[in-house]
């Protein structure tokens, strides 16, 4: 596991953004870990937050040309992602939506950059993939090409079928997703810690009845 990827975890759960115990899933699933990203609420951890997604994409190597952040959770990400690329000589133009139509000013839905060329979707997670197919229409009426999806944590499980929300996202639009981290590095993570080698079993457990992949 890349070391920013083994720092991500040990960051999110400092943060207690990633915790153990017993969770309920929207499936109705009682899931061993819950990933709240809503809880990187201050500067400081929205200022690391970025610096880890920009990792990821460096290390990804994932051509586009401009960034969106799909309203509401996908605004602050998608600016502090673009800070973090900055800071590492990397600048890239942002858009995000809102949720409703301007009828005055710029008026529109669309505030930044003007989406052109290939778009990076940033979002926090992937659960029923509605927030992608949005954001993939808007970015196509817009005349750009959606160029992938960028999250902070792939729980590579089952949807309603038989394969993940991610795996739905990249078979329905035909464009990639990464994420800093996901299931194997998690369970990685888990396994190097004593501390922590009843939560391993229990993400285990889980995996072997709803894991993909």
């Amino acid at each position: 596991m890349s070391d920013f990827r083994q720092a991500f975890i040990a960051f999110a759960i400092n943060r207690h953004v990633l915790r153990f115990g017993e969770f309920k899933t929207k499936a109705g699933r009682n899931s061993p870990y819950f990933f709240n990203a809503g809880l990187f609420n201050d500067g400081d951890s929205l200022r690391q937050l970025g610096q880890f997604y920009a990792k990821a994409i460096l290390a990804a190597k994932l051509p586009f040309d401009t960034l969106f952040g799909p309203a509401y959770k996908g605004i602050p990400l998608v600016s502090a992602v673009a800070i973090a690329l900055a800071e590492l000589e990397h600048n890239y133009p942002y858009c995000f939506n809102r949720k409703e139509t301007k009828d005055h000013g710029e008026g529109g839905t669309l505030v930044g950059a003007p989406l052109t060329g290939r778009v990076l979707i940033v979002d926090d997670v992937i659960s029923a993939g509605t927030s992608v197919r949005e954001s993939v229409d808007l970015i196509r009426s817009a005349g750009a090409t959606p160029g992938g999806v960028l999250i902070a944590l792939d729980r590579m499980e089952r949807g309603s079928g038989q394969i993940s929300a991610v795996q739905e996202v990249k078979k329905t639009h035909h464009i990639p997703v990464i994420s800093i981290v996901d299931l194997n590095d998690l369970t990685g993570y888990l396994q190097k810690r004593s501390n922590l080698i009843n939560n391993l079993q229990a993400v285990e457990r889980y995996r072997a009845q709803y894991g993909v992949g």
